[in-house]
């Protein structure tokens, strides 16, 4: 599963590379800012394209920001979201939580990468050892994760005028990983490459089939993965030393850490 990631772009970039107007990025994306331990609840930013209220044949494509872990309409209160953060690409289609949303819901969670957990072998104090690596493409171009989104009307807040009465939540797809990395992990997020952009994006497309053919797990050296400080299985820890590669000698500040590669 992905439940930790890091995300430090620069608004600027997203707008480059998901050709989005300057007018349609909300205020809330400037004042995120830089988040390199992403974590479930968290506020993260998104690439959503909505209908043209205007023009019904036309959509327009936003910047913005949505809370992660998924609230679906239906929901009586947003206890839900917590546990869903992930959703299993094999059922995405069929399961309520996410059905709808992967009709005419979806998005784009831009990282740099994400975290992954190895469970070694050896233990501490009866504890295994669980080693966090990054996981990232190795030219440094942006990861562009599958997700869906949800809008959950409050009704407490009785203006439904009001942004408080709209609650935007977000999951992230999850598909069986690649051979290298699922030596890790067995899960990994799925990645909407960038010609396939406007398809996975458009809200006027529901297929399930031609929707599903569009995701596909990261090809063989798409992404590589190394070992960091145990620093970041805290959430009180953030900054891009998070980011740095453990020493040969495996020096970690946290721990000793186990070498897989």
């Amino acid at each position: 599963m992905c439940g930790r990631y890091a995300s430090s772009r620069e608004p600027s970039d997203l707008v480059a590379e998901f050709e989005i107007e300057a007018g349609n990025v909300r205020e809330s994306v400037e004042e995120l800012g830089e988040n390199y331990n992403v974590a479930p609840t968290n506020q993260v930013v998104a690439v959503v394209e909505r209908k043209n209220r205007e023009q019904p044949d036309e959509t327009i494509r936003k910047l913005t920001t949505v809370k992660w872990g998924l609230v679906p309409s239906w929901a009586k209160d947003t206890s839900i979201g917590s546990r869903l953060i992930n959703a299993r690409m094999e059922t995405v289609a069929e399961k309520p939580a996410f059905k709808k949303a992967f009709a005419t819901r979806r998005c784009i969670l831009p990282a740099d990468g994400y975290y992954e957990w190895y469970t070694a072998e050896e233990k501490v104090n009866g504890k295994p050892v669980k080693q966090p690596y990054f996981i990232h493409p190795p030219d440094g171009s942006i990861l562009s994760m599958a997700g869906l989104y949800e809008i959950w009307r409050d009704k407490s807040v009785e203006d439904p005028e009001s942004d408080e009465a709209w609650l935007w939540t977000c999951t992230v797809l999850t598909t069986s990983a690649t051979d290298d990395l699922g030596r890790i992990h067995d899960r990994m997020p799925l990645l909407v490459e960038r010609e396939r952009y406007d398809a996975w994006l458009d809200p006027l497309s529901s297929d399930t089939d031609d929707l599903l053919e569009l995701l596909v797990p990261a090809a063989p050296g798409r992404l590589e993965a190394y070992a960091v400080s145990k620093a970041v299985s805290s959430v009180k820890n953030n900054g891009p030393h998070l980011l740095d590669p453990l020493p040969p000698d495996g020096d970690d500040p946290q721990d000793s850490p186990t070498t897989l590669f």
